[in-house]
């Protein structure tokens, strides 16, 4: 039995936002978002449908479909599934395993056991809507197992997989006690895609470990690697996904000499903005400010900087932990260089929405983007497309992988703080210095965000799909 749709999308959380009005009325409603807008196109093309968790435990709504003819499919997930599924073996287990280690990971058998069902009642789910010979969009790191059960399932269907976050080498990913079992869910699609060669050739290195007969070696936006499996060939490439420049709105008139102002109007504003989560190296930036303040390479009466941490997992014992750190660190320094009513770091603990973060990036002198570990960081490349007339100075991880395509940004080590207060330093310093040096690098880095969006990144990844040849 199938259903009637040619193109599904499957993530773990479903484009929907639960909204209770004042006398009680609850509704679904889609919410924005840039994989939504990179996919939207293509799914009202095909009258697609986007099968996902609607991010309530133990409530889903109706399938419905959205003003462009996109079928919403939710798939109700209990509270104990939530917890073992994505709290547990998602973000305590595959997680840290996928950042290198930055916290150890747990491997937990009933956790494991509770992702295994969730996966198989995805594959259940979209077996049921997509239409014969149908194109399947697998998303992520939560749903590893799915390629491989609907294989199964649906021998018919083309199947695609994008892992949104690093892979790692095969030496750390081959502690994971279900290391077989995931390797075979991922080999299930025609073409797992990786943001980075690096990733993606992990992938390959770990599948010729595993026995598997491997041919070619990664490339950006070409099929030129194949694992070999079951007399089928699965296609390995990169695809560096990006933004949806639009989706940031256009700049308001004033607002950003209106935020300076309330700032102070500092000479330099700092900024970060990151999901309050321990492989983005927030606790670090604070202790690089904090020493170049000490050692007077900064002034407090002329530098702010503003922290914007978006509330993530915290009910995960090293988020807790991560939060308190970051705090603690902020007190501390604004009890040291501080003064009344002028915190020399502000902290803001709450997500905003893109039109006011556009603000807060068009103020921001240099944006600080630090994680030990990223999949790419979409923040790095929101500021950057904010600063078409080059303005402004951009410090970047060298283990972000929007590192490979910014290249002109100051790059640092976030294990270092010597590295980060360096590459502030020179930031802060060229700004005034040697600013047409500092325009040139940000409009080389504006040139490439703005010519490689989000379109590019969901066409050239499907496209690929679309051309593999088992």
């Amino acid at each position: 039995m199938s259903g009637d749709n040619s193109f599904v999308v499957v993530a773990n959380r479903l484009p929907v936002d639960l909204h209770t009005s004042p006398d009680g009325t609850r509704t679904w409603a889609p919410s924005p978002g840039g994989l939504v807008a990179a996919l939207s196109p293509v799914l009202e093309r095909h009258e697609g449908c986007w099968v996902g968790w609607p991010g309530v435990a133990d409530e889903a709504p109706e399938p419905f479909r959205t003003d462009g003819g996109v079928l919403l499919h939710p798939v109700r997930l209990s509270s104990a599934d939530f917890e073992g599924f994505y709290e547990g073996f998602s973000n305590a287990t595959l997680w840290p395993l996928y950042h290198d280690l930055i916290v150890t990971p747990i491997y937990h058998r009933d956790w494991w056991d509770i992702y295994r069902d969730v996966n198989l009642r995805f594959a259940t789910e979209v077996a049921e809507v997509a239409a014969e010979g149908a194109t399947v969009w697998v998303q992520d790191y939560q749903l590893q197992l799915l390629p491989g059960i609907l294989r199964q399932m649906r021998p018919d269907l083309r199947i695609g997989f994008f892992l949104h976050i690093p892979f790692p080498g095969a030496d750390l990913f081959r502690q994971l006690p279900w290391r077989d079992e995931t390797i075979r869910g991922l080999l299930g699609a025609d073409l797992i895609g990786f943001h980075l060669e690096s990733g993606a050739n992990n992938f390959l290195d770990l599948a010729r470990r595993a026995g598997h007969e491997v041919s070619g070696s990664a490339s950006t936006r070409l099929i030129d690697a194949h694992v070999h499996t079951d007399g089928r060939r699965v296609g390995v490439g990169a695809f560096p996904i990006s933004i949806d420049p639009t989706s940031l709105g256009e700049g308001v008139e004033g607002s950003v000499e209106a935020l300076r102002a309330s700032l102070g109007n500092p000479r330099t504003v700092l900024l970060g903005v990151d999901r309050l989560d321990y492989t983005k190296g927030i606790l670090q930036r604070l202790l690089a400010f904090e020493e170049l303040l000490e050692s007077g390479a900064l002034d407090p009466d002329e530098v702010v900087f503003l922290q914007i941490a978006t509330p993530s997992r915290e009910r995960i014992a090293q988020y807790r932990q991560a939060r308190s750190r970051v705090e603690e660190a902020v007190g501390r320094i604004n009890g040291r260089f501080g003064s009344m009513g002028h915190p020399v770091v502000h902290y803001l603990h709450q997500s905003l929405p893109k039109a006011e973060l556009r603000t807060y990036y068009e103020a921001a002198d240099i944006m600080l983007v630090t994680p030990f570990k990223d999949g790419m960081n979409l923040v790095a490349k929101e500021y950057v497309a904010c600063h078409g007339d080059g303005s402004g100075a951009l410090v970047l991880s060298e283990f972000a992988g929007a590192a490979i395509e910014l290249p002109q940004a100051n790059l640092c080590n976030p294990f270092d703080v010597e590295s980060i207060k360096r590459a502030i330093a020179t930031a802060a310093t060229g700004l005034s210095t040697t600013p047409e040096v500092h325009r040139e690098r940000m409009l080389a880095m504006h040139a490439q965000v703005m010519e490689h969006d989000v379109d590019v990144w969901a066409g050239s990844f499907l496209d690929a799909l679309a051309k593999v040849e088992s």
